[in-house]
C-alpha cells in the first residue's frame, strides 16, 4: 500500500488569495480522483496570521484597512480589490469586500484547532472563509465563532470553553512556529508531502501536475 500524499496548508482564514487556493486545490484532487490509480491524500490545513495586531473590532472597511496597513492610495487598493473578486469569481467564489468585517483571526484559528480535534477542521475552513469573504460575518469575536461552530456540527459550549480558555492558542504559535522554520512568509503556503513547496493560488492544473507526479514517485517507491 502506498501511503497517502500529506498536504499542509498553511493560511489565514482573512487572506483572499488563501481561499481561492483552495478552491483551486479542491479542483486539482476532483481531478485527479478520476485518474486509474487515483492518488490517496490527506490535507491539513496550519494556523498563519497575516495582521496578528488588527483589533477585533476594526473601524472602517477593507478598504480602510489596506490603505493604511499598506500605505497605498484608496483608489489603487479599490482596483486590487476588484482584481481579487474578478479572480475569485473564476474559481466560483462571489467576495464582498463591501459586507467584509476586518478583525483579528487568532481566535477563528484556535476554532480550528478545535475543529480538527473534532475531525470538522474542513468543514469549519470553508465556514469561515465564507462567512467572512462572501457573507459579511464577524469572525473574530467568540460568540459569532461560537454561532458558526454550531453550524458545522461542533458542540457549541465546548468550542466556547475552548475559545474562552485559549486551549488551543499554543497549536496556533507551534503552526506560526512551524512557518517561520520553512520560511514562509506570505500565504497560502502548500507543503505536499513534506518536500516540495508550492505558494500562492495556483490553477487547478498546477496541483493536478505536482499530486500525479508526487503520486507517481511514491507509487513506484513503495513497489
Amino acid at each position: 500500500m502506498t501511503e497517502p500524499i500529506s498536504i499542509d496548508i498553511w493560511s489565514d482564514i482573512a487572506c483572499p488569495w488563501c481561499y481561492i487556493g483552495k478552491r483551486n486545490l479542491e479542483k486539482g484532487l476532483a481531478a485527479t480522483s478520476a485518474d486509474d490509480d487515483a492518488p490517496q491524500v490527506n490535507v491539513t490545513f496550519h494556523s498563519f496570521e497575516l495582521s496578528p495586531d488588527t483589533p477585533v473590532d476594526f473601524d472602517g472597511d477593507e478598504v480602510d484597512f489596506l490603505a493604511g496597513h499598506k500605505g497605498m492610495p484608496r483608489e489603487q487598493v479599490e482596483q486590487m480589490l476588484a482584481h481579487v473578486t474578478n479572480v475569485a469569481s473564476g474559481a466560483g467564489l462571489e467576495y464582498r469586500f463591501d459586507l467584509l468585517q476586518h478583525t483579528n483571526t487568532v481566535k477563528a484559528h484556535e476554532l480550528l484547532h478545535f475543529a480538527k480535534a473534532e475531525g470538522l477542521q474542513h468543514e469549519m475552513e470553508e465556514r469561515l472563509m465564507s462567512a467572512y469573504f462572501t457573507e459579511g460575518r464577524h469572525v473574530g469575536r467568540i460568540d459569532d465563532l461560537v454561532a458558526l461552530a454550531e453550524e458545522v456540527g461542533l458542540d457549541a459550549d465546548e468550542a466556547r470553553t475552548a475559545l474562552e480558555t485559549n486551549a488551543h492558542l499554543d497549536a496556533v504559535r507551534a503552526d506560526q512556529a512551524q512557518a517561520r522554520a520553512y520560511g514562509i512568509n506570505g500565504v497560502p503556503f502548500f507543503v505536499i508531502d513534506g518536500q516540495y513547496g508550492v505558494s500562492g493560488a495556483q490553477p487547478p492544473e498546477a496541483f493536478e501536475n505536482v499530486i500525479r507526479d508526487v503520486w507517481t514517485q511514491k507509487t513506484a517507491a513503495a513497489n
